[in-house]
């Protein structure tokens, strides 16, 4: 039976992208299916995603702890942040160095188009099972391609303002206007787009720092049930309108409290960018559709269907018809 820190060994000299750009998925997708009971298929999984996969970056110059801010966001230095994060790994816990960078890192999580916390969140889950130096290891990873792509985005206006119901509040995001370019472009619009300062300072739910896992739930819930029926224009990229903020809920048992609404804020105006950027103007029926979800995201062996499915199953068996359906859409 395969376990998660095999998978970590045999992918620890990948590098975090390929092709300049897009993120491997391979560690994420490989954890979700062992959570989800197809350990038996993952490395056969990942032998056929073998030729997505490059060499682990070298560096340019070592990045000083007292130095950190200027190589932020330098997907150049990406090499070096992996250095980096191993350096500071072996000298404090993992645990202590998540919660040093987390809101370091937490202002640019559009990073990667949201891979940065994303590829964190999965290591965060594997560490809190069972800390093992291979799940170190990858979480050295995720955090290093998140602060190698940090990139912000347009902040919110003043509020506050009254926030409705999560699938409501998605639904009241405006749209960029030019939606033909990639990742980096469209939600670099957003600052100019009507509405959206509004749309992003708009977080659903209570203001009582203990709701926040129940916020964020919500936010998760309203963005996966959306998916169902808003998803075709657009059905890989509008996935991590609800994987980034359930990355953020994986990594909230283990930060201080002084950061959950930070993290909830940061975890909305995720959600609400990538709908802004992909989301189409009006949505299409939801056929039914049933069955084993995970069963059929690992058999379609796309990484975009296994990563929804593993969210959408922490939503709920209410949300399965409608993300199957996703996962059809995505395979």
């Amino acid at each position: 039976m395969t376990n998660v820190d095999e998978v970590y060994q045999r992918l620890s000299d990948t590098g975090p992208e390929r092709d300049g750009w897009l993120s491997n998925h391979a560690p994420m997708a490989a954890e979700a299916l062992i959570r989800h009971g197809h350990a038996d298929q993952v490395h056969r999984w990942l032998d056929a995603y073998a030729d997505r996969l490059e060499p682990r970056p070298r560096g340019i110059s070592p990045i000083r702890a007292e130095d950190w801010r200027s190589p932020l966001g330098d997907p150049r230095r990406t090499g070096d942040w992996l250095v980096f994060f191993e350096r500071e790994l072996a000298a404090a816990p993992w645990r202590d160095v998540l919660v040093q960078w987390w809101p370091r890192l937490l202002p640019g999580i559009a990073a990667g188009a949201t891979h940065g916390v994303i590829r964190v969140g999965h290591a965060v889950r594997s560490l809190i099972a069972a800390e093992t130096p291979e799940r170190v290891a990858e979480l050295g990873q995720g955090l290093a391609y998140w602060a190698g792509r940090w990139q912000t985005l347009a902040p919110p206006g003043a509020g506050p303002y009254a926030a409705t119901d999560p699938r409501a509040a998605l639904d009241a995001v405006p749209r960029v206007p030019d939606q033909r370019s990639g990742a980096r472009e469209r939600l670099a619009q957003l600052a100019d787009t009507p509405g959206w300062a509004s749309a992003a300072g708009a977080i659903p739910g209570s203001s009582a720092t203990e709701d926040v896992p129940a916020r964020l739930a919500g936010i998760i819930e309203a963005a996966t049930l959306r998916h169902g029926t808003f998803g075709y224009a657009s059905p890989v990229m509008l996935v991590h309108a609800a994987t980034a903020p359930n990355a953020v809920a994986r990594v909230l048992p283990v930060l201080p409290r002084t950061l959950w609404m930070p993290s909830l804020a940061a975890a909305w105006s995720a959600t609400a960018a990538i709908t802004a950027a992909y989301s189409p103007a009006a949505p299409r029926p939801l056929p039914s559709s049933a069955g084993d979800l995970m069963a059929a995201a690992a058999a379609s062996g796309d990484e975009h269907a296994i990563k929804f499915a593993d969210t959408a199953l922490d939503v709920g068996d209410h949300a399965l018809a409608s993300a199957r359906h996703s996962v059809n859409m995505l395979s």
